[in-house]
């Protein structure tokens, strides 16, 4: 596994692939899977799984933009636009369609975990051809209700006033389940380190991205290709209802619903997770 960088116009895209830097000569290329990270974390979430897929797959993570190492664009000139760089979820899903072009990937398996899910969604809706199987990880369709916005507004200030050490604590609880907070302290320092290594104007853009985002469940029923919907049985954030709907909306998808795990499946029972996702790569 290795960390890469792209320079794409104005933004730097930062992510780690498990691609060999020298690839052995194969008989058939490599099939890609694309991991999009939650929020408030970085690609670096599926490290362990980047370098446990099955055998003819590569995988990219790329941190979103604000996250990692990857910036935040910088405003247009006033000659080329109003000076303001935009940060909707379209754009986040434009970078990792500008990152596929770049490294002339014209489809993959993508994985969207929470806030990389509503960033899947965007991509499904533009450029759907990219993607041949979908994965989509403690995350749900559905805009922000009235109150959820207003509690994004809420952690907005949070991160402009208190810093990231604040939405670190105020999030790790809502992440990680019930059984991970009490048996594996480490994990729960794993992933805090993921969350303050991150910027406040990355979370602060994100948060209001995902405040502003679209319903995405019309597009549930429309969606063909292979589709994998995992859970957490542990989740209070987004619950497992969420998945079940899903499923029973997106014609013919698999539902896995993962015990002893919150919302960050992969990190909590990453052996359970990781082979629920080699079998589903491998039917591809």
């Amino acid at each position: 596994m290795r960390r890469e960088q792209v320079m794409i116009g104005r933004k730097t895209i930062s992510y780690l692939t498990s691609e060999p830097s020298a690839p052995a000569v194969r008989q058939h290329p490599l099939r890609t899977v694309v991991f999009l990270h939650a929020f408030p974390l970085q690609g670096a979430m599926w490290e362990s799984h980047l370098v446990a897929l099955p055998d003819g797959w590569r995988g990219i993570a790329p941190d979103l933009r604000g996250f990692g190492e990857s910036s935040l664009p910088e405003p247009d000139p006033p000659s080329r636009g109003d000076g303001v760089a935009s940060h909707r979820m379209t754009d986040i899903a434009g970078d990792v369609i500008d990152l596929l072009d770049r490294l002339e990937v014209t489809e993959a398996a993508v994985v969207g975990c929470s806030m990389g899910g509503y960033v899947l969604f965007e991509m499904l809706k533009a450029a759907p051809r990219y993607i041949s199987a979908v994965g989509l990880v403690s995350t749900k369709p559905g805009a922000d209700s009235d109150e959820a916005k207003a509690n994004r507004v809420k952690m907005i200030q949070k991160v402009e006033q208190e810093g990231i050490d604040a939405i670190a604590d105020q999030m790790l609880p809502k992440l990680l389940g019930a059984t991970t907070q009490r048996d594996r302290p480490e994990l729960t320092t794993q992933v805090r380190a993921l969350i303050v290594a991150n910027t406040r104007q990355g979370v602060g853009t994100a948060v209001k991205a995902m405040m502003e985002r679209r319903d995405s469940t019309p597009l549930l029923g429309d969606i063909t290709v292979p589709t994998l919907i995992v859970a957490g049985a542990e989740d209070t954030l987004i619950p497992p209802t969420e998945a079940d709907a899903m499923h029973k909306a997106v014609p013919r998808s698999q539902y896995e619903l993962i015990p002893l795990a919150g919302h960050l499946p992969n990190l909590e029972q990453p052996a359970t997770f990781a082979a629920i996702l080699a079998q589903f790569l491998r039917r591809l």
